[in-house]
């Protein structure tokens, strides 16, 4: 099962073009990475979704990967990466899938699923990292930008923090943020991006979680690994949502989020064994 993977290109609005593919059949999933990543950075990479009875659909956010830049500079904001993916679930007819998605794309995920909770049968939320409100320091972001902007990776990977994580983790990491940034046609855009979504507001507050009626996985990492994704955010989700399970690698380990084939294991054991 699965077969190839089928390209697709989706237009929600006038100058921006989503590049996308879908691949397998059965229930749907829809992929959304995180911020500077690519489609190919939610699952790893691994296909044993598609290959085990589920249609997996993934794109590239709007300035990411293969994916067109916004309009505007500041075309960015939560409200267009929800409605993207509204279009996108639209262009392709699927009906109620569920939504992954990581840090950036788990934001986009539950916005939309809090505006719409009937259009989705599950989410997964990857290493969450919005608390509610938007963010007010600047942060590291503004020089990730510029160094991306300035096509000067080096830079990029000193000022992430990747380089502070423990030694057992840091050349995987070091790797895995040097491949993705390599994936994007528009890295002008991805540095625009930068300097809009960690300010923007997906939605009002975390007390909206308290009433969300569906199926929700929550995928932590430990603060040694992925500071920037603290393990509190994932628990007071977990916490507040009333169909959530929180699952989190065992001390010493990878994170779960970083390896394909036991994430997409859950995946599946959620939507065969929802909460």
């Amino acid at each position: 099962m699965g077969g190839r993977p089928v390209d697709f290109t989706v237009s929600p609005a006038p100058g921006v073009r989503l590049e996308g593919s879908a691949e397998g059949e059965g229930a749907p999933i829809v992929l959304l990475h995180g911020l500077t990543a690519t489609r190919r950075y939610v699952v790893q990479g691994s296909r044993m979704l598609a290959r085990s009875g589920h249609r997996v659909v993934g794109y590239d956010a709007r300035g990411h990967g293969e994916s067109s830049p916004a309009p505007e500079r500041g075309g960015y904001e939560y409200a267009d990466l929800v409605a993207d993916l509204r279009a996108v679930i639209g262009e392709l007819g699927i009906e109620r899938p569920v939504l992954v998605g990581s840090s950036m794309g788990a934001a986009t995920a539950m916005a939309f699923a809090l505006a719409e909770p009937d259009r989705v049968t599950a989410l997964v939320q990857i290493t969450p990292a919005y608390e509610g409100d938007p963010r007010s320091e600047p942060g590291a972001w503004p020089l990730l930008a510029d160094a991306l902007e300035g096509g000067d990776i080096d830079a990029f990977v000193q000022r992430s923090g990747v380089l502070e994580i423990p030694e057992r983790y840091r050349d995987p990491a070091i790797l895995a943020v040097r491949q993705r940034l390599e994936r994007h046609e528009h890295p002008g855009a991805v540095a625009d991006a930068l300097r809009v979504v960690p300010y923007s507001r997906a939605f009002d507050g975390l007390d909206a979680l308290d009433g969300l009626d569906v199926p929700v996985l929550v995928i932590a990492s430990r603060d040694e690994a992925d500071a920037e994704h603290p393990l509190a955010v994932a628990r007071e989700y977990d916490r507040r949502l009333p169909r959530s399970r929180l699952l989190v690698e065992d001390e010493g380990q990878s994170p779960l989020a970083w390896r394909g084939v036991q994430l997409s294991r859950a995946i599946a054991e959620l939507m065969a064994d929802p909460p």
